[in-house]
């Protein structure tokens, strides 16, 4: 214990002392210097303003400055195809070299959707509905019915459209409503040996008058071929009449 005691007053261990000292600072300083040469310390730029720009000026400008990106696409319906509509950083923020910048551009193409139920509904509640599947309310016409501001039927460029079929988001749909003013009457329609689609196109396209309560007579093998064996009101020698809007009730067989 006292030989390592005199050593350690010794110039020798002072000096390997000292020198290992130094080694670990120098190896510190190395260190820190290769890090902020790796990280390139306090060098970088602001990122560009490029929302309202095209998405070729966009890329341009990055190209410039060094910077990679990354494309992804909306559609919006009230804005520019190929605008970019944001960008992540945002202008002006600090960032290194070669960062991605990721841009979202305002698509070219409208993506389809399908086209919701609204006949027999409100005005007020078919607005809203086309509204929330990306639709347009175009224009509006009356025709004589009971009911006032019901939805008759929908057009999209001038021909009728069925709930599910697709159209491009951002479309159109012009209605047809009801004025409230049933009080005209019509020649009641015989649906004797009609199917029910059959009686839906005579009853809301031909006589005006509304399909009523549906009741099924017998074993019914195949409802879409059954047709119909019964029906109220029937005209008579007494009665050939009803309001407009006037619900017709039907019994339906396979017989």
């Amino acid at each position: 214990m006292g030989k390592f005691i005199s050593y350690l007053k010794t110039k020798s261990f002072r000096n390997n002392l000292i020198a290992a000292a130094l080694t670990v600072v120098v190896i510190l300083l190395i260190a820190f210097f290769s890090l902020r040469y790796y990280t390139k310390h306090g060098q970088g730029l602001n990122v560009p303003v490029l929302k309202g720009m095209s998405i070729a000026k966009a890329v341009e400008k990055l190209e410039e400055l060094g910077l990679r990106y990354e494309v992804d696409s909306v559609y919006i319906m009230d804005s520019p195809p190929g605008m970019v509509i944001d960008q992540d950083p945002n202008a002006n923020t600090f960032v290194k070299d070669n960062r991605t910048i990721y841009l979202t551009v305002n698509a070219a193409q409208a993506p389809n959707v399908k086209f919701p139920e609204v006949e027999f509904k409100s005005l007020r509640e078919v607005q809203a509905l086309i509204e929330s599947f990306g639709l347009k309310l175009g224009d509006t016409t009356y025709k004589p019915d009971p009911a006032r501001d019901v939805v008759l039927q929908a057009l999209f460029g001038g021909q009728p459209i069925k709930t599910g079929e697709t159209l491009p988001k951002g479309s159109r749909i012009d209605l047809v409503l009801g004025d409230g003013q049933g009080n005209e009457e019509v020649e009641i329609p015989t649906l004797i040996g009609l199917t029910k689609d059959e009686v839906l196109l005579v009853l809301r396209h031909g006589a005006k008058l509304n399909l009523g309560i549906i009741t099924y007579e017998g074993n019914i093998t195949d409802s879409a071929t059954a047709v119909v064996v019964k029906q109220t009101p029937f005209a008579t020698d007494s009665v050939t009449k009803v309001q407009i809007g006037t619900p017709v009730n039907i019994t339906l067989s396979n017989k």
